[in-house]
């Protein structure tokens, strides 16, 4: 006998373009059969269980689409700490504080740091760990997950010397006498904390996936994609075998799609793809890295920096793009989209050009949707180019207010004047797939809307009216590219991402209606309960 529920509300939100208004939905084996006025509902479901949310607001559940999930899970873990600090010393005082309930001597974990937004900018050396960690070593990950803060300790225990080559494409930074100074940049970072990360305990990085599962679902997030951090073999991040042994054990409670690293061999995607395919768990295609970030001044421009570290200053590919055709075109001749990072304007331009031709040789994937992550830096020109050939722009509403002052300060007023441009993609036809890019910034449902409607910083509603406010849109196409738009990019889009009949009852019941909600206020919102494939994942 089929199971059949009904759940009610005074605002059900089904899609962009429709006002919310009462109704109910029926649910039945996981999806919905039907959504109507609650008499209708009756007529239908006969004597199925009802839950009545009175004057809450239901929308389809939130899907991330660009997350970094073991990192974000472990920053909120016991097992390591997260603090970004206003200073160098502040930031080492609360490793203290957190070194005191964590005694032994094994590694010291902690993320958040961002040498730009201190006082002063200036970057951190390992001397100060040093003086408070003389014997233990000391791992600290930046907020952007880009640079790696390491004492003497830290150094002794990886084995870097003063005479240790980095990995390619990373940089270990050294004082002016050449000393090094314990700070690990790009790939060099990746490289080593991966080794760091391997002596964390399996037992309390699987309660720290299930504690996380568990704050997605206490915010609506249903659904999220899972991405690779870097290009590094082993140190992408995107741990199959955790979510496989959850799955098989009946522990995963919301969607993961996941997208390891794309580096021309295809025998892992293709052996994830043929034995996933369930409704959970899949891995609909793989992600690339073009180019750094803008701040750090690693992102490939066309045109040098308004504040150059030397002559010619433009930044650099991480990798080559002959190379980097050759992945994508690889992964598209199999059928298997790719998600480029692409931060500066030449990077997002060539990964375009290269899309272009990956879809004139071999039409669209088989799973998911070729895209590119991040797009901050970029023109009218490429808006449009990108509507041409149907490519996502996966972007995360809360970068565009990190710092409001940096991209004037390193790319200069006119490129700058241009960035993060949600209303022209949505004039344009493009595709937007909002996520957070957690732990990078935090993993919040509000905040991701609230920073797409607003272009205000969370914490104060500054700058007044919003950065760039002509780049500011509504709330339906929020919600749409927050739902919708990470379906599509994943591959879902005929399961997820809208409530109609025949698709999976993954939905979000919210404590007020977010079409009429003050946007200053949006942050304030708070789910009442969330549901996935029809059963109650959880509830406050």
């Amino acid at each position: 006998m089929a199971d059949v529920s009904v759940v009610c509300a005074d605002h059900v939100y089904v899609s962009e373009g429709r006002p919310d208004e009462r109704a109910a939905l029926v649910m039945e084996d996981s999806r919905i059969k039907a959504i109507c006025s609650p008499e209708e509902a009756a007529a239908l479901s006969d004597d199925a269980p009802v839950r009545d949310y009175g004057d809450a607001f239901v929308c389809p559940g939130f899907h991330d689409a660009h997350q970094h999930v073991f990192h974000t899970a472990l920053f909120d873990s016991d097992l390591a700490c997260s603090f970004p600090g206003h200073s160098e010393a502040e930031c080492v005082e609360h490793l203290r504080a957190f070194a005191r309930s964590h005694p032994g001597d094994g590694w010291l974990v902690g993320q958040g740091w961002r040498a730009d937004l201190w006082e002063p900018a200036a970057p951190p050396t390992r001397d100060s760990l040093d003086a408070a960690f003389p014997d233990r070593p000391v791992a600290m990950y930046s907020g952007d997950l880009h640079t790696l803060w390491l004492n003497s300790a830290g150094l002794r225990t990886l084995g870097i010397t003063q005479e240790t080559e980095p990995p390619r494409g990373g940089v270990f930074s050294r004082d002016e006498g050449g000393r090094l100074t314990g700070v690990l940049r790009e790939a060099a970072g990746m490289v080593y904390v991966a080794k760091v990360f391997a002596s964390l305990p399996r037992a309390g990085v699987m309660r720290a996936y299930e504690d996380y599962f568990q704050r997605c679902l206490s915010q609506g997030i249903t659904s999220v994609c899972d991405m690779a951090l870097s290009a590094l073999p082993g140190a992408d991040y995107v741990n199959d075998d955790i979510y496989e042994e959850l799955l098989a054990q009946g522990r995963l409670p919301l969607r993961v799609s996941m997208f390891p690293q794309n580096v021309g061999d295809f025998d892992r995607i293709e052996g994830l793809q043929s034995r996933l395919g369930g409704d959970l768990l899949r891995a609909p295609g793989t992600k690339q890295f073009f180019d750094g970030v803008s701040s750090a001044h690693t992102a490939w421009l066309h045109k040098p920096y308004a504040n150059p570290y030397f002559e010619g200053d433009c930044g650099r590919p991480t990798v080559d793009p002959e190379v980097m055709r050759k992945y994508v075109l690889g992964a598209a001749e199999r059928g298997i989209a790719t998600r480029i990072h692409t931060i500066g304007d030449r990077a997002i331009s060539v990964a375009i050009d290269i899309f272009r031709e990956a879809l004139q040789k071999y039409g669209r994937p088989r799973q998911g949707m070729n895209s590119i992550e991040h797009v901050e830096n970029l023109t009218p020109d490429d808006v449009r180019a990108m509507a041409d050939i149907d490519l996502v722009a996966s972007v995360q509403p809360q970068h565009v207010v990190i710092d409001v002052t940096q991209p004037e300060r390193d790319l200069g007023a006119e490129r700058a004047g241009f960035m993060w441009p949600f209303a022209s993609y949505e004039r344009a036809g493009v595709t937007m797939a909002f996520g957070t890019d957690s732990p990078c910034v935090p993993n919040s449902a509000m905040q991701v809307l609230s920073c797409a409607v607003t272009r205000e910083q969370p914490w104060d509603n500054q700058p007044a009216g919003g950065w760039l406010p002509r780049e500011r849109i509504g709330m339906a196409k929020a919600i749409d590219a927050y739902t919708r738009g990470p379906a599509r990019v994943a591959g879902r889009e005929a399961d997820l991402g809208t409530l109609e009949p025949g698709k999976l009852a993954d939905f979000v019941v919210l404590d007020r209606d977010l079409m009429q909600a003050d946007p200053e206020q949006i942050q304030d919102v708070r789910a009442t309960a969330t549901y996935v494939g029809g059963v109650l994942a959880w509830e406050r």
